[in-house]
């Protein structure tokens, strides 16, 4: 048996409950991890909602995809990413189903070592910010010396998109609340506070322009003063503002109808972004760390959009 969060029904927060529940066997090419930690992102709580749609049969309902922790099964053709995994490995564990648990079955491609340097919690939180930041920068092609405007920057993805851009060598511009400059000016960019008069705040400080934007918020402010501070379309892209992108001829990425998912190139992203990590280049969010059976003040906090950092449960 394993304890693990589960919804028996498509609803709200308050139908989370913590159950005890079997273990299933292992497939071929899966391991089974004994979670450390695992990441609440609001993708779960859209999950939760029947925002993704609703399965019955897919009752109880369990949720998380990002998870650290201890292999202690491997199926015989179990290799991942970085090679064969065996019993021990301390690894990171995305994208994986139900990882809100004590303990999670895994797909082997899903299952990646874990930087020595980094905690639990912060290898927990880390890849699907940091992949999906990954394939802001690409997608808008940033490069050295670009003057890049970052939306959000002090949330996962945005603090992610801010310093894979200044390792490429741009200067950046982030925007955040108020109360965020000291966090933005730590990752290396310029505060630019959000709200209304953002385009002027930004022209003040790009009075010719800027060559990209990343945005991570979806607001028509954010994308509005995008457009009319970067000439070329082809270079601010979203993953937040579907509806308004979509009329305004900017990118779109992820999951949203008519989006990139670059699903591929965020698989490829994951050892390269683990690495940057270890070493300390790439940082994450701060933790916000709950034990298990406090799923739902969790989830409340995530539910917020101001959670202040990665919200992360301790089996």
């Amino acid at each position: 048996m394993t304890r693990a969060v589960i919804a028996r029904q498509y609803g709200g927060i308050a139908d989370l409950v913590v159950a005890d529940l079997p273990t299933a066997p292992l497939e071929p090419g899966q391991v089974r991890l004994a979670v450390k930690a695992a990441a609440i992102n609001p993708a779960d709580l859209k999950r939760l909602r029947g925002e993704f749609g609703r399965n019955e049969k897919s009752l109880p309902l369990r949720l998380g995809s990002e998870v650290s922790g201890v292999v202690t099964e491997v199926s015989p053709d179990a290799v991942g990413p970085a090679g064969p995994i065996a019993v021990g490995d301390e690894v990171v564990g995305y994208p994986v189903s139900g990882g809100l648990a004590a303990d999670v079955v895994a797909k082997a491609g899903s299952v990646l070592p874990k930087p020595t340097s980094l905690g639990w919690s912060e290898a927990a939180g880390l890849l699907l910010g940091a992949v999906t930041a990954f394939h802001l920068v690409e997608a808008a092609a940033i490069g050295e010396g670009d003057r890049v405007i970052v939306h959000g920057a002090t949330g996962a993805v945005g603090s992610a998109a801010v310093q894979l851009a200044r390792l490429r060598g741009a200067e950046v511009f982030g925007t955040a609340s108020a109360a965020r400059d000291d966090a933005v000016r730590a990752l290396g960019a310029v505060p630019v506070r959000y709200g209304p008069g953002l385009e002027d705040r930004l022209r003040a400080l790009l009075p010719d322009g800027a060559d990209a934007a990343l945005d991570t918020v979806g607001s028509d402010e954010a994308l509005d003063a995008s457009v009319a501070l970067v000439r070329d379309r082809s270079r601010v892209v979203t993953v937040a503002g579907f509806a308004r992108a979509a009329e305004l001829g900017i990118r779109l990425l992820g999951n949203g109808p008519g989006a990139d998912p670059g699903t591929e190139l965020r698989a490829n992203a994951r050892l390269p972004m683990l690495h940057l990590a270890g070493e300390g280049r790439l940082v994450g969010p701060p933790v916000i760390e709950f034990p298990l059976d406090r799923v739902r003040e969790a989830m409340t906090l995530v539910a917020s959009g101001h959670a202040g950092g990665k919200v992360v449960l301790l089996p």
